[in-house]
């Protein structure tokens, strides 16, 4: 921090030190670098409002007052702050402008159950296709000892719906039409 800020961050620093002479109170979350870990931190918290209505025991005009678990020893505490200070905890939340924030989609969806009924209203012949797509399934399970079709989470098995090459989205239904191109153009000779 001294080398990118210079020599005011030494007062900052010695100041800091100072006020607070029984140290500092910092959480850092261990590093979980496990993909499931980060993809339900990262669905439980990105998707949702920072504190939910029901954690917000009582207002009076002029104080809030909330409780949360600590995350240290899984406590619950209980704080009455003004509201001012209260309004500027949940502010700082907010995302900046400009930040897009897709919601009811991948993690942040809550029901897949229509999703067979999706799958359904494909036509037959466009299902079987799609469905050959998912030859590449057998070949990273057998190579690499797992099944990127099935769910972390939940353990269900996924339905291939898109692909995506060299960052360019390939139309499933343009592959269709290219291997019916191809299947009538070899039937036909």
């Amino acid at each position: 921090m001294e080398k990118e800020l210079g020599v005011s961050f030494k007062k900052v620093k010695a100041r800091c030190y100072q006020e607070h002479k029984h140290g500092f109170y910092v959480y850092a979350k261990p590093n979980k670098c496990n993909p499931k870990i980060v993809t339900k931190y990262i669905g439980r918290y990105l998707g949702r409002p920072v504190i939910a209505t029901s954690r917000i025991d009582h207002y009076d005009g002029e104080t809030v007052t909330f409780h949360y678990n600590r995350h240290e020893d899984n406590r619950l505490i209980t704080e009455s702050v003004p509201v001012m200070q209260f309004i500027q905890r949940l502010i700082q939340h907010i995302p900046e402008k400009h930040f897009k924030q897709i919601r009811y989609y991948g993690l942040y969806a809550g029901n897949h159950k229509n999703d067979s009924k999706l799958n359904l209203a494909i036509a037959k012949e466009k299902r079987k296709i799609f469905l050959s797509f998912n030859r590449w399934r057998d070949c990273i399970l057998h190579s690499f000892g797992y099944d990127p079709l099935k769910c972390p989470c939940c353990g269900e098995t996924m339905t291939f719906l898109d692909r995506y090459y060299n960052h360019q989205h390939i139309s499933l239904n343009e592959m269709y039409e290219r291997t019916m191109h191809r299947f009538h153009a070899h039937s036909s000779a």
